[in-house]
């Protein structure tokens, strides 16, 4: 069995939304605000990493 990397989605903004994006297979929508230090948040729900598009290639 193999497991599937989380998704990286790269944003414009600092404070973001995530729902899953699978429709009524995804999750509840959360907001998430990514810290400008660190340039990137992960979803709780899905992992997916969410990266602001200033830190693209650096984290």
């Amino acid at each position: 069995m193999v497991t599937q990397a989380p998704e990286i989605r790269i944003v414009d903004s600092y404070r973001v939304a995530c729902d899953g994006g699978e429709g009524a297979l995804g999750h509840p929508r959360v907001w998430l605000q990514i810290p400008r230090n660190a340039g990137y948040v992960e979803c709780p729900y899905c992992d997916a990493k969410l990266i602001h598009k200033d830190f693209e290639g650096r984290v």
